[in-house]
């Protein structure tokens, strides 16, 4: 299952996972999508479980939706830019529905061993932080990572052989990093895919709750 479909990064999970001979099925979620899913309506991510409950269990589970910045909003470079609607809109997309996604779908994962991943952001890394800037974006994904480990520790005690990570997918050529070069210095997005799912391929029950980089180095919190 890949969330957020529809964007550059989930809609090349889709790809990569469909071609995959694997893979049996690929369900694609997105605001169109049948089940419908939009983080802006809290009721529609638990009627998407609901409606997919029946069909039996996971084994991969991906998060890909984001938000980085609006026609309207772009990342702040300093603390006078930052504002309610930024905070409240980048927090909705980024750590609000997921933690809904760990609420709703970590009870659809298969019992043998199974991998619940969620799109994160290297700049989300408290440690790591020596830039500054781009306030809700970074604090979003740091909550976001905050939400993952405490899930990690949950879903153990009942499932475990799941596996529940953060992921960061490097600059990827998307509409996501277009103002900010993302066209000249990002990989493409099957790539940056391609290279993802490799390390979840790789990844066992002992590195749950991780935080991990497309090329497979654990990041700092």
């Amino acid at each position: 299952m890949v969330i957020g479909a529809s964007g550059g990064i989930g809609h090349a999970f889709v790809t990569l996972l469909q071609e995959n001979t694997r893979c049996k099925e690929v369900v694609g979620l997105h605001r169109h999508s049948a089940p419908r899913l939009d983080f802006d309506d809290e009721t529609s991510i638990a009627s998407a479980a609901d409606a997919l409950r029946g069909g039996g269990k996971f084994h991969l589970i991906i998060n890909a939706a984001g938000l980085l910045h609006t026609e309207g909003c772009m990342p702040e470079k300093k603390l006078g830019d930052v504002s309610y609607a930024q905070l409240e809109a980048t927090f909705r997309v980024n750590t609000f529905g997921p933690a809904l996604v760990l609420r709703h779908f970590c009870p659809l994962l298969d019992a043998q061993r199974s991998v619940l991943a969620v799109i994160s952001a290297k700049v989300g890394s408290i440690e790591d932080n020596r830039l500054g800037g781009w306030y809700s974006y970074r604090a979003s994904k740091a909550a976001l990572n905050m939400l993952l480990k405490t899930a990690a520790i949950e879903v153990k005690r009942s499932n475990p052989h799941a596996v529940l990570v953060s992921l960061h997918p490097g600059t990827v050529s998307t509409a996501l990093s277009k103002p900010f070069k993302g066209e000249q210095i990002g990989r493409a997005a099957p790539d940056a895919a391609g290279d993802m799912v490799g390390i979840l391929e790789r990844l066992t029950p002992e590195d749950s709750g991780g935080f991990f980089a497309y090329n497979g180095e654990r990041l700092p919190w």
